[in-house]
């Protein structure tokens, strides 16, 4: 695993930086990190105060700059492309795909620290990274690691909140449910009622955000094991990280299995403000609800067919391929079931993307990961050729301005490679992963002091009437 160290590797970082300029504000801090204090809170809050006269100085000196225009097909298109969110921690290209604080995808899966050499980067680094703007050392992760372990603890009345529901409740049912229960100890909630410094409201925030990220992956595992291991919980292993930690309580012993819960984890964390579940949990947030409450909201979002059920959905479909064409399906074969698909009006789960318009490069990291470790695999094999299959079909019905496979058409297959093959569950492990990015843009919406949200809605009839005095001018 190459990792950060010494000045030539900082040299090399600097001189991509400096081949991409727009970059340069993203990983201003990336190029200052000196500091080796262990302690991510402390970090924070040298942090902070600087954050906060850069946004007051671009308010002051730009506040009145536009941002481009809007136009109906927005406004009733769900406000797609409008730009109206700040989100520090990550920005989506429409061709380049996800940077978390200015890296790539591949940059993190090379700076960031791993648990074993050459292996996948450990999700509390990028936890760290999406906090500070900094690549931690691995000693760095090493103490965010046990931090997170210390702030593992369930209280059982979560628990029996969880038990109180049908076995056969949905998973996201059952894990917002134990987040809500969570609550009960909000720091926040406790501190805002005590009264407190709007510019202290971070710190309080901070302590629920961390201790949310801690404990949802035993919330998580809790459910996985009462709906499918007949209630045998597992509890965390002090000696594992945080992804491995989670792999095995879910029950899953092999370290290839604990690699793809590092990368899934990671490259499921944060993906930009404007998607539905950040979205929901900055919107909740902005009203001063605690951390709990703006997460057990944004899980709500998740929960929707039209976002974090993807994955699910990708693998029930490709075995529907398998059952109706077997294993060793021809690509004459294959194009037949996705025009099937097709004309029968469904889509083809797991390719385009509202905002991409290029192969996803979490999609990319996956299929990596599913060379180096089950190449043989027959439904990796069926994936692979609907990489070939798919995009020359959507392109040629010219409706779908992205024909390329998303991050969805990949996780699915892993999972069930190794063993996780229950889909209905895989949602929960989006919503586990989705914590480290909301929560950590949480704590920077209160450490900016960013404001109620509230855009202003309109009327078809106001929406005409607008249209036609534009027109008669």
């Amino acid at each position: 695993m190459v990792f950060l160290k010494g000045v030539s590797a900082l040299a090399r970082l600097r001189s991509r930086v400096k081949q991409n300029s727009s970059l340069s504000n993203s990983v201003r801090w990336l190029q200052t990190q000196t500091s080796a204090d262990l302690d991510l809170h402390s970090q924070l809050k040298e942090l902070i105060p600087e954050q906060q006269e850069r946004l007051k100085k671009l308010r002051a000196e730009h506040g009145k700059v536009q941002l481009g225009n809007i136009t109906v097909d927005m406004v009733i298109g769900g406000m797609r492309g409008m730009t109206g969110l700040l989100w520090e921690t990550s920005l989506l290209d429409p061709d380049e795909g996800i940077r978390f604080r200015g890296l790539s995808i591949p940059e993190c899966q090379k700076l960031l620290p791993a648990a074993k050499p050459d292996g996948e980067p450990l999700p509390e680094g990028l936890l760290w990274l999406l906090l500070t703007g900094k690549v931690p050392s691995k000693a760095q992760v090493d103490a965010l690691s046990q931090e997170l372990r210390d702030r593992a603890v369930v209280p059982d009345y979560v628990f029996k909140a969880i038990d109180a529901l049908p076995v056969s409740a949905h998973p996201m049912t059952q894990f917002t449910t134990g987040v809500m229960a969570l609550q009960v100890q909000s720091e926040f909630q406790k501190a805002y009622e005590k009264g407190i410094s709007k510019t202290k409201y971070w710190e309080p925030t901070y302590e629920d955000a961390l201790s949310l990220i801690a404990r949802v992956p035993l919330v998580a595992s809790y459910v996985y094991r009462r709906m499918f291991k007949d209630g045998k919980f597992i509890p965390v292993d002090d000696s594992l990280d945080y992804g491995g930690n989670f792999s095995h309580m879910l029950g899953f012993s092999s370290p290839e299995m604990h690699e793809l819960m590092r990368l899934y984890v990671t490259i499921h964390s944060d993906h930009e403000g404007g998607n539905v579940s950040a979205h929901t949990g900055h919107l909740v947030g902005s009203a001063l609800s605690d951390p709990y409450l703006s997460f057990a909201a944004a899980l709500n979002g998740l929960a929707g067919p039209l976002h974090g059920l993807a994955n699910q959905e990708v693998l029930l479909w490709i075995k529907s391929v398998v059952d109706e064409c077997g294993e060793n399906i021809s690509k004459d074969q294959l194009k037949d079931y996705v025009w099937k698909t097709l004309n029968g009006g469904k889509v083809v789960p797991g390719f385009g993307h509202g905002v991409l318009r290029k192969t996803d490069p979490r999609y990319m990291c996956q299929r990596e990961f599913a060379l180096k470790h089950l190449p043989e695999d027959p439904l990796f094999k069926l994936v692979s050729q609907l990489y070939e299959v798919v995009p020359p079909i959507l392109t040629e019905l010219g409706k779908v301005k992205n024909p390329w496979p998303n991050v969805d058409a990949h996780s699915g297959v892993l999972l069930n490679y190794f063993g996780l093959t229950e889909a209905r569950y895989y949602t929960v492990l989006f919503g586990v992963s989705r914590s480290i990015g909301i929560c950590s843009q949480l704590i920077w919406d209160r450490a900016l002091g960013l404001p109620l949200e509230r855009p202003k809605s309109v009327t078809m009839d106001w929406l005409e009437n607008h249209c036609k005095k534009a027109k008669a001018a």
